[in-house]
Order: C-alpha cells, then structure tokens, then sequence
C-alpha cells in the first residue's frame, strides 16, 4: 500500500517536491525488512542500546537505531518490528499459539520513525474475555465490541497510519507541524 502511494506521489508531484524540498521521493521496493522486537533489541543493545526506563518497547534512538542498522545491511528505509510482547499491546491484538507472550502486531518505521502500527486482531470471543481479562479490565463497558464477537467473526487485522508522520519523513522535514495543517498533540486539541 505505502509502495504504491508512493509511487504516485512521485510520478504526480515527484518534480515539484524536488523543487520545492530538495527531496527526490524514493519509490521502496517490496517486501520490506521485518525484525521481531526480541531481534531488535538484541541487536542494539549489542551495539550499545540501553535507555532507562525502557524494558520492552523501543524509545525514539531505539527506533532510529534499528533502522539505521536495517539501512546498513539491507539498504531499506523501511522496517517493520514484530512481534511485541503482549504488555504493551492492547487485549484484543492475537497471540501467536506458541508464544503467547507476545503478539502478532507490528510497527513500521520509516527512516527511524514510526508511520504505522498494526495487528491481527484476535477474533475469537473467549479468547477476548481471557485477554481483558489478564490485562485487569471490566468487560462491561466493552460489550459492545465484544458483542461483534460474540457469534463468530472472520480473522482480520488492522492499522493506524498517521499520514503526516509519512508527509514528513518524505518531504524530509524537521517538525509534524510543518506536515499538518492543524496539528494536534497532547497539548494542542483545538481548533
């Protein structure tokens, strides 16, 4: 999806953006780079990695750090981190039946940043009940998502792409702000 949304971006407006930010839009190539979170922080902390506070996801340098590795040994920019462990990700994101520590969801970092982030998304009610449950949380109030469940529903999966996090790192520009239009962060709701 993103390989061929860039692709148009750079035939359509490819000169113009050239002009414009001095930036050629790069088309990747497919498939892209996939390392599992385990794999990634083995590797930067082999190289040095070790940030306080952070015992299971990856911090900004983190992130940074793993896809400048990825560049260096594959030449992509894009990287997806899998796999992360079932702390940090929501109830309802699958577990693979092996690894029940960790999940089937992923980040894709552009350039050392995070553009997406992703899951296959567990389907099977009993399983949704266990899994809020092991994270502590009242059912109650989410009876209606559970109750899409409740009957049989088909695996599936999803994403979140936050589009001016991709127009920023393509445009190669130094601040969110200067990708939205009205940008909107933890201090900053309205207008």
């Amino acid at each position: 999806m993103l390989a061929h949304g860039i692709g148009l971006v750079a035939d359509r407006h490819g000169e113009t953006i050239r002009e414009t930010y001095g930036v050629e839009v790069v088309v990747p190539t497919t498939p892209f780079p996939r390392v599992t979170m385990a794999e990634a922080q083995a590797v930067l902390r082999a190289r040095g990695w070790d940030p306080e506070g952070v015992k299971e996801d990856l911090d900004p340098g983190g992130e940074r750090g793993i896809a400048a590795y990825v560049r260096e040994q594959t030449g992509h920019e894009f990287v997806f981190i899998t796999h992360y462990p079932t702390s940090i990700r929501p109830f309802y994101h699958m577990r693979p039946a092996d690894q029940p520590d960790v999940t089937l969801s992923f980040d894709l970092l552009w350039k050392g940043l995070e553009v997406t982030t992703g899951a296959q998304r567990e389907h099977r009610y009993d399983l949704l009940l266990k899994q809020a449950a092991e994270k502590g949380m009242r059912t109650e109030p989410l009876q209606d998502y559970l109750n899409a469940f409740r009957f049989g529903c088909p695996p599936h999966g999803g994403l979140g792409m936050g589009l001016g996090r991709v127009l920023m790192v393509m445009l190669g520009l130094h601040s969110i702000r200067e990708a939205t239009f009205l940008f909107r962060g933890p201090n900053r709701l309205s207008p």
